[in-house]
């Protein structure tokens, strides 16, 4: 409920936390609905597999004996698609793929853009003018266009793309983690530590972690969701992930030369599961950041 004050000359009152209020209600939501979307996706990942070698639902890849193109039906929910591949099973199949490149990328890029930005901002000097240096050069260079490039070098597969997507974002970390290490090395605790004899890699990992990883479960979301389109962008330009792997952009692609006769299916149904993947992603993002501000949707003070 806002908190209302009262002034006496006039009996006006004036509502001072109604915004902040509603800033926290907006921003829970969109963190459970966030949550509820993201927790719908793992628990399709997980079963999917299962489902299909038990033999309740078709390989993602088998279709030949099936019609080609046929519309949504009772025996296929998403219609198939020009291989005679069942469109939904290919979707909720599509799912653990995305998950398991994005996390595999987001964690490389957490493991390699944390440690440098806490080094960089810690020690500062030539190795800071050096690692900002290069970070801001592969953070100024357009983020599918370095997908695309890495992903063309390396070759396709969930490995390969999950290393492309990898170096995308390791500057995000590393800017982020570099300027709050920054700032919090002159805190007095840290002061008194060094005083006291500790060195640096114990100062690190015991003091300063602690301190700049805050914002990190914030940008990994975001991060996740940007992941989740790039990979649809490579897998529709053909450079994602192999033929054999079912993957939402790979379907796009296909799907796009028989739009214009009518068959929508092969598209629609690959394009939902990524756009509301991505969302659920984005709302989860938007409602960590809140709770870690403070709630309220402003920045918290230090």
């Amino acid at each position: 409920m806002p908190s209302l004050h009262f002034h006496g000359n006039g009996g006006q009152c004036m509502q001072v936390d109604a915004i902040p209020s509603v800033a926290r209600t907006l921003s829970s939501r969109m963190a459970r609905w966030g949550l509820v979307i993201v927790g719908c996706y793992v628990l399709v990942a997980l079963l999917t597999p299962l489902l299909i070698h038990l033999g309740v639902l078709p390989e993602a890849n088998t279709g030949l004996a099936n019609p080609i193109y046929d519309g949504p039906s009772w025996q296929h929910w998403c219609g198939t698609d020009r291989l005679g591949r069942d469109v939904c099973v290919r979707t909720m199949a599509g799912s653990g793929v995305a998950l398991k490149v994005v996390l595999l990328a987001v964690g490389l890029a957490l493991v390699f853009g944390v440690p440098l930005g806490m080094i960089s901002g810690y020690l500062g000097g030539a190795v800071d003018r050096l690692l900002v240096l290069l970070m801001d050069t592969l953070y100024t260079l357009p983020v599918l266009l370095l997908s695309v490039v890495l992903a063309f070098l390396l070759g396709k597969g969930i490995p390969n793309a999950a290393a492309a997507l990898c170096v995308v974002y390791v500057p995000q970390y590393f800017r982020v983690v570099r300027n709050q290490t920054a700032q919090v090395k002159s805190e007095l605790f840290v002061e008194a530590a060094e005083s006291l004899g500790a060195g640096p890699i114990w100062i690190l990992r015991r003091y300063l972690f602690r301190n700049v990883i805050t914002s990190v479960p914030v940008l990994l979301t975001l991060n996740a969701a940007d992941a989740v389109l790039v990979l649809g962008g490579l897998g529709f330009l053909g450079l994602g992930l192999p033929e054999t792997v079912p993957e939402w952009g790979g379907d796009l692609n296909l799907a796009l030369a028989a739009v214009p006769t009518g068959v929508w299916w092969t598209a629609l149904f690959p394009g939902m599961a990524m756009f509301i993947l991505v969302l659920g992603l984005s709302f989860l993002g938007e409602g960590i950041e809140a709770w870690v501000s403070g709630g309220d949707g402003r920045p918290a003070s230090n």
